[in-house]
């Protein structure tokens, strides 16, 4: 298997955050720990050890770097995206935590203080912490995290990409997506009829997410490489939002078809078994219904493989997310689901081997002064 070592995270940490002498002095790895309500996995296992190994061979290679290293533990919030909890506990032991059990007794670090004892975090947990450590790093602005939820050694090869083109190509798509007023898509499932959406996104600007974190009070994925851009939800009074049409998903082989109105999903076409437990959460939380994200990813032009883990496979192409907002510029949050557990975002991307009953999309983005063929065919149809 491969291991990331000291020799393998100094540049990284130098290409990915630039580290300023005397302001940024402390990295430290966030990992999430089971519970009896949700227990460990064997990916689970292998990911909080890696945050340990990774830790103890920087603090190794201190004189190499000169950073204070630190491993913090938290209890699983359950969900992606939750918010995470008011504290954590420094973990020193070269073994990783098994249990929330084991935490007790440690004395609890608030993040309040952990924020600014360390200026630099990277978080490869189970459940995403992208939500909760955007907003934190937006209202504080002291310090800035990579987030690497569901992160496995199948992926390390991803870390050593040339992330300047790929933060190059990022830009040129955000560049496109800031003045776009809408986006059409037209989703050919190989079960039924095309299926359309359109997607409004006036009155929202870009994020560029190109795995380059170099100034404080940002957040984003490691590895990265996407655009995105919160559909318009409707705040303005009066101004409804336009985003509406056929959402079609293929889920556990079944093409699920979600009904949208005003960017939410409003109801779910389809006699399977899928589509019946889908409904079914739709109606029992109607946020989760939230279209939330556009995203475009590059990844997929460099070579790279799916893996099963929505950190990385989001970044290969076209995703469209359900649910929370509020830490892309959106104006939906946590509040509005019906507790901190059922807090979702969910990427749903479409690559034709991720989802091959929906083989072909075709995406065009609507600009002040032309309609611009953004896709086709999942592919881009732009030069970048």
């Amino acid at each position: 298997m491969e291991r990331l070592t000291a020799a393998d995270w100094i540049p990284l940490i130098r290409n990915v955050f630039a580290p300023v002498e005397g302001a940024d002095r402390g990295l430290a790895f966030l990992i999430d720990v089971p519970d009896d309500v949700v227990p460990d996995n064997p990916d689970w296992t292998a990911r909080r050890a890696m945050a340990v190994d990774w830790a103890t061979s920087l603090r190794e290679a201190a004189g190499e770097h000169g950073l204070e290293i630190a491993v913090i533990a938290v209890p699983n919030v359950h969900r992606n995206n939750a918010d995470l909890p008011a504290a954590g506990f420094l973990w020193d032991l070269p073994v990783a935590p098994a249990h929330v059990r084991e935490l007790t007794g440690l004395s609890p670090l608030a993040f309040a203080e952990a924020f600014s004892r360390y200026q630099m975090w990277v978080a490869p947990t189970e459940f995403s912490a992208t939500a909760p450590l955007k907003l934190a790093a937006r209202d504080r602005r002291d310090f800035r995290a990579a987030t690497m939820p569901g992160f496995s050694a199948a992926m390390i090869p991803a870390l050593r990409l040339p992330y300047a083109e790929i933060n190059r190509r990022v830009f040129v798509l955000k560049d496109l997506l800031d003045p776009a007023t809408g986006a059409d898509l037209e989703f050919f499932p190989t079960d039924g009829p095309p299926c359309r959406l359109h997607l409004d996104l006036r009155h929202r600007t870009a994020h560029a997410s190109g795995g380059v974190l170099r100034e404080n009070g940002v957040a984003g994925n490691l590895p990265s490489g996407e655009a995105y851009i919160v559909p318009y939800e409707g705040e303005v009074p009066g101004e409804p939002s336009r985003t509406e049409g056929v959402l079609p998903v293929e889920l556990e082989g079944e093409v699920v078809r979600y009904v949208v109105q005003e960017n939410v999903a409003v109801a779910v076409e389809g006699d399977g078994p899928v589509a019946a437990a889908e409904r079914a959460r739709l109606l029992a939380e109607p946020a989760y219904g939230n279209l939330a994200e556009l995203g475009l990813g590059v990844l997929d032009a460099f070579g790279v493989e799916p893996t099963g883990e929505v950190l990385l496979d989001e970044k290969l192409g076209l995703h469209i997310a359900f649910g929370r907002s509020d830490h892309f510029g959106g104006q939906v949050g946590a509040a509005r689901f019906s507790s901190p557990e059922a807090v979702v975002h969910i990427d749903r991307v479409y690559v034709p081997r991720m989802q091959p009953k929906i083989p072909r999309v075709d995406c065009d983005l609507i600009l002040p002064d032309r309609r611009l063929p953004l896709l086709r065919a999942c592919d881009y149809a732009i030069e970048f």
